[in-house]
């Protein structure tokens, strides 16, 4: 008989800790969760107080199989699932299947993986939280609950086919709200006039200083530079503040998944995926937590590290308060489990993730850097408009030594030294420019920032943020966008002596990577539930609800009569929905009309996704056409609209043929007599040139040369052909694929009929 068996969520956590505990202990995993609801109907019985019909999955039951044998034969099992809701939950569900008694089962938890954290679990086992699991349950209850009624709703009077989720569609809503601010908005040109002034000292020195003032018309701004020429320039004031910049705390799950976006580029499912790695290998504590507390032993570990470092002048131990009230992970911010291992090895991403986290921690033990923040007004004698000019000069760097958090978006200004200024010097005026801007529109949301916004109106917890972002957009409802940057020109004006002289350079503008953007069908279906399921959709609401979540984890209300609040209204909703019929016309958007023909011109979504139309089946024959990536049945013109009909295009004859360009059921193409070529991502079928044309066609010339050419071609009619997915055996008219073991260029006929043999039994 087996003395101990311990059951964790993952393998690479139970080869981490079998390594700690000795021989009287086998480690196992139960590969995540082993039981989920049914699929079968709803999954919860609503006659009996909600409760929730489990069933194991097929793909689970070899593995509950084996679990079984070893804790029928084991003295003492140990529930070593992780330590938030979600693995507290595994373990009751561990306890349920396996047949173990929940009030004297063993529950260990640790918050990471080192040797002296399980063996101090080992010491003080406690039993599954009965609390915790039922905050889980709710959670799983409403969420099945939700989906289950609203996504038939949406079949029957949006579109097939569509599903919807509680957390998931307030994240949408506040993704189109952002795309509906985005189209709204107007951009207006201003004019930003900046100095490069001089002292007269013998030193000499250069600085930039500028008008806060923004100026809205051409005339404004030839005024103010004619008003500058042959004018005195004067220092009026200037204020030298001493200032402290404070590191930032250590890494929650959320402020880990915005820094490792913003500084890393890495996505949060990516963040979270190499997190749980780093947590599984020991090399971290757990990575799903709302807290910035560090525990006392790692507070003397980064003390030292950072004296042994940089000097014991560098050292300001310091333990950070969470704010969140009722966090459901609260037990300590995201660190190295050991703060003297400065790298590891891993892959790349691993490493990088690593780096971050371990500076972040090191830097939130470090003094505050002291700056002194310089701030100089310049007087004209021409005009009441002050030039401003701002420095800083870091005095001690602190944790800037080591680590500083990046922000959201780069500064436009960056802050330099100021030359010694005093009140009373004259300085002169060496140019002073009017450059032409723009405002700009909101930005769009990145994963980083739809998490910050998320985290800021209280909806979900640090293990909802990836799988919400990562299901809005596997559903459709939501794309990540890259825009590359676009050229314009603008005016300058610059006054050099008593000349204003004007030009017109260029600039990029509008670039976007993996900014998140709202589909057509996103936007319509959360047009539809805001007008039918207004409650649900409101922020406050989602938000109110994980606090109801928290006060079951707390014990201090019920799960059932929690679900039984929401859920009777909310099916009350449901029946009103179903009765009440949906306003298709809010769906279609007509945008003017065709001026060759006459006809209405319409965008609305269709059977293979958005698109306009001209004309309309009762009125002849209505013409079609997709709309392009990034473009939206509710922002797309009228121009626009008409420019996609305009394929196919006919790009002039070659080989006595039309070459042809155009959109197909498979994407774009470019067509010469019968033969059809794809085009590269890369390529536009509404601007590709005839010779790139020309050049896509003898390549798709070429490869089908290439397939056609046997490899090799044995007696009795066995050849071996290149064929789209590689190569094959063509014999008889049929063709029997090659495993990739073989080299169909040394192949023998004996090997050709083997395989042919053995397909054909």
């Amino acid at each position: 008989m087996q003395e101990n068996l311990v059951i964790v969520e993952s393998p690479a956590k139970a080869k981490t800790i079998e390594k700690f505990l000795g021989k009287d202990y086998i480690v196992k995993s139960s590969y995540g969760h082993i039981r989920d609801l049914s699929k079968k109907d709803l999954g919860i019985d609503l006659q009996n107080g909600y409760q929730p019909v489990y069933e194991i999955p097929s793909d689970k039951r070899k593995v509950v199989g084996e679990l079984s044998k070893l804790a029928q034969s084991a003295k003492t099992v140990w529930l070593a699932s992780d330590e938030d809701r979600e693995g507290e939950a595994i373990a009751w569900h561990l306890t349920e299947v396996l047949g173990l008694p929940v009030d004297r089962t063993k529950r260990i938890v640790f918050h990471e993986i080192t040797k002296n954290a399980i063996l101090d679990a080992i010491k003080s086992p406690r039993t599954v939280d009965m609390n915790l699991v039922n905050a889980q349950q709710a959670r799983r209850v409403l969420d099945r609950l939700v989906g289950f009624e609203l996504s038939p709703v949406l079949w029957k009077k949006v579109r097939p086919a569509l599903s919807a989720g509680r957390v998931q569609s307030v994240a949408v809503r506040l993704i189109v709200e952002r795309e509906r601010e985005i189209i709204a908005f107007n951009s207006a040109p201003y004019f930003r006039v900046t100095g490069q002034f001089r002292t007269t000292d013998k030193k000499s020195h250069s600085f930039k200083a500028e008008i806060s003032h923004r100026f809205t018309t051409e005339e404004e701004t030839r005024a103010l530079l004619q008003s500058c020429a042959g004018a005195v320039f004067t220092v009026r004031s200037c204020e030298e503040k001493p200032t402290k910049r404070y590191p930032a705390p250590p890494f929650t799950t959320s402020t880990l998944q915005q820094e490792a976006s913003r500084s890393l580029g890495m996505s949060v499912s990516q963040t979270m995926a190499t997190a749980q790695r780093l947590y599984e290998q020991g090399l971290i504590t757990y990575m799903r937590t709302d807290s910035v507390n560090l525990s006392a032993m790692a507070l003397g570990q980064c003390k030292n590290a950072v004296t042994a470092m940089f000097g014991a002048q560098y050292s300001a131990p310091h333990n950070y308060t969470t704010k969140s009230k009722g966090a459901q992970e609260a037990h300590e911010a995201i660190r190295p489990s050991y703060i003297d291992r400065r790298e590891i090895d891993g892959t790349p991403a691993e490493k990088r993730l690593y780096d971050l986290i371990w500076k972040r921690t090191m830097a939130s033990q470090m003094v505050a850097a002291d700056i002194d923040r310089t701030t100089a007004e310049i007087v004209c004698s021409g005009n009441d408009h002050i030039f401003t000019a701002t420095g800083e000069t870091v005095r001690f760097d602190g944790f800037l030594r080591l680590y500083s958090e990046s922000a959201d978006e780069e500064s436009e200004q960056q802050q330099t030294m100021l030359p010694k200024l005093t009140a009373g010097d004259t300085v002169t005026a060496q140019s002073i420019t009017a450059a032409e801007r723009f405002t700009t529109p909101p930005a769009r949301y990145n994963e980083a920032m739809l998490v910050k916004r998320l985290e800021e109106l209280g909806i979900g917890r640090p293990s909802t943020y990836a799988p919400t972002i990562s299901t809005i957009i596997n559903r459709g409802y939501v794309e990540k966008q890259n825009k590359p940057a676009r050229k314009r020109s603008y005016k300058q004006l610059s006054l050099s002596g008593s000349t204003i002289t004007e030009s017109t350079p260029t600039e990029n503008y509008g670039s976007e990577k993996n900014r998140l953007a709202p589909t057509d069908v996103g936007m319509i279906v959360n047009d539809y539930l805001e007008a039918q399921f207004a409650p649900i959709m409101e922020y406050t609401f989602t938000a109110d609800v994980e606090k109801e979540f928290d006060r079951i984890a707390e014990g201090n209300i019920t799960w059932n009569k929690m679900i039984g609040d929401f859920y009777v209204p909310f099916h009350e909703m449901v029946e009103h929905a179903i009765g009440t019929q949906a306003d298709k016309s809010s769906q279609v958007r007509v945008l003017g009309t065709d001026p060759a023909t006459g006809q209405s011109v319409k965008a609305r979504i269709g059977r293979y996704g958005p698109m306009v139309e001209i004309g309309s089946a009762d009125g002849g024959k209505p013409r079609f056409a997709a709309l392009k990536k990034g473009q939206l049945i509710e922002s797309i013109t009228l121009d626009e609209a008409l420019e996609l009909f305009s394929l196919p295009r006919n790009l002039g004859r070659y080989e006595d043929e039309d070459l042809i360009a155009g959109i197909g059921r498979y994407g774009a193409y470019v067509r010469h007599g019968k033969t059809f070529a794809s085009l590269a991502k890369s390529d536009d079928p509404y601007t590709i040139t005839f010779d790139r044309a020309v050049e896509i066609m003898e390549a798709h010339r070429r490869q089908a040369e290439a397939a056609n050419t046997p490899v090799q071609s044995f007696g009795d009619g066995i050849t071996i052909k290149n064929g789209r997915f590689g190569p094959y055996i063509a014999y008889n008219g049929k063709n029997y694929r090659i495993p990739k073991s073989c080299n169909p260029k040394t192949m023998t006929e004996e090997e050709c009929r083997r395989i042919i043999d053995d397909s054909k039994k």
